[in-house]
């Protein structure tokens, strides 16, 4: 069990915000709960999976929606996973993020925190996602619910004690949260002991906080995130034309960026839904999910969400290859389909292989 400090926790939000593809909610958000963390003379603590009884039950946190629409009450979202806890009749031993992001790993963290629990150094994604269903936890049979869903407030939830499938149990979140202002607290997949050990993307959260070291520490921070996550630099540009939508409970951007320095004289497109979905650079695929596209700050390596990028802005764009596990049939099947309703046609291709 490690006690974790305001540092670790920043650490964390910059680093978890690198796996972001650009989603998994406003970084500035995830500050916020650190700095109310810290008010409140709240302790954070992290498990290792391996520590995890095998008897325990572990309750995966996170919000869905919209990522222009994110709004964060610690205490409502404490009694959205009580409410889980009650419907279940016992205490869990933890909480663990459902994707890493810099708000929506946070959001777990927090309220593990105020339960008086540990939060496990894992998630269900090694990255963010923009589907409730597109975790590593349906690869394993996993059921998604029961489910608690709330408002913002928690004056408005629902307890969902089955779904027919995964994707159903993303439809009936999804359009609660498009009810809700577009967005809505999860707690959802109850892990055994057992299975926190096996399921999850294993010891994500230490690594994100190496990671946020690195972008604190390094003198070049963007090659310190490439060396330590084995990953590509995809672009060098200035964003020349972006359009944005919010509706059915995603925030759908696309964006063009004209090329600078080692990139001048070509041009990269960027789809994403939440998240970046896939890249093109000079109309070749050049990335694409699950392989994880991240927009940073040239400069400082800080992960620049979609929904935040503005026309002019420089970005330097990043490419890490996705774990191992969103890489096997079913793994990128599951991807294939988000794909493929998100109107991208391409078949997956590693980046290792699009930027050999």
């Amino acid at each position: 069990m490690k006690r974790l400090s305001e540092q670790d926790l920043k650490d964390m939000v910059d680093g978890a915000a690198i796996f972001s593809a650009g989603g998994g909610g406003d970084p500035e958000v995830g500050y916020n709960i650190v700095d109310r963390l810290t008010e409140k003379g709240l302790v954070a603590q992290m498990v290792d999976p391996s520590e995890v009884p095998d008897d325990a039950f572990v309750i995966n946190f996170a919000c869905v929606g919209a990522t222009t629409s994110v709004a964060y009450r610690g205490d409502a979202a404490l009694r959205t996973f009580q409410a889980l806890e009650d419907y279940l009749g016992k205490r869990a031993f933890a909480a663990i993020p459902v994707e890493l992001g810099g708000f929506n790993t946070l959001a777990a963290v927090d309220v593990a925190a105020r339960r008086g629990i540990p939060v496990v150094d894992a998630d269900g994604a090694g990255r963010a996602v923009p589907e409730v269903h597109l975790k590593v936890y349906t690869i394993d049979d996993i059921p998604l619910a029961p489910m608690a869903v709330a408002d913002v407030e928690a004056e408005n939830m629902v307890l969902v004690k089955a779904t027919k499938d995964a994707r159903s149990a993303e439809r009936i979140a999804r359009t609660l949260a498009t009810e809700w202002e577009q967005t809505a607290y999860t707690a959802r997949r109850v892990l055994t002991g057992k299975q926190a050990k096996t399921s999850p993307v294993l010891n994500t959260l230490s690594k994100s906080m190496r990671i946020g070291m690195l972008l604190r520490k390094a003198v070049d921070p963007v090659n310190a995130v490439l060396k330590e996550t084995e990953g590509f630099k995809l672009f060098d540009g200035k964003v020349d034309k972006i359009e944005r939508e919010t509706k059915a409970g995603f925030t759908w951007t696309t964006l063009t960026l004209d090329g600078v320095h080692e990139s001048k004289g070509q041009r990269l497109e960027l789809k994403a839904k939440n998240e970046v979905l896939v890249a093109h650079k000079d109309g070749k695929l050049a990335a694409i999910a699950p392989d994880i596209i991240t927009p940073v700050h040239p400069e400082t390596g800080k992960c620049v969400t979609a929904e935040k990028i503005k026309k002019d802005d420089k970005l330097a764009v990043l490419g890490i290859p996705a774990p191992e596990k969103w890489r096997t049939t079913k793994g990128l099947e599951l991807w294939k389909d988000v794909l493929q309703r998100s109107n991208i046609k391409e078949e997956y291709s590693p980046i290792e292989k699009l930027n050999r």
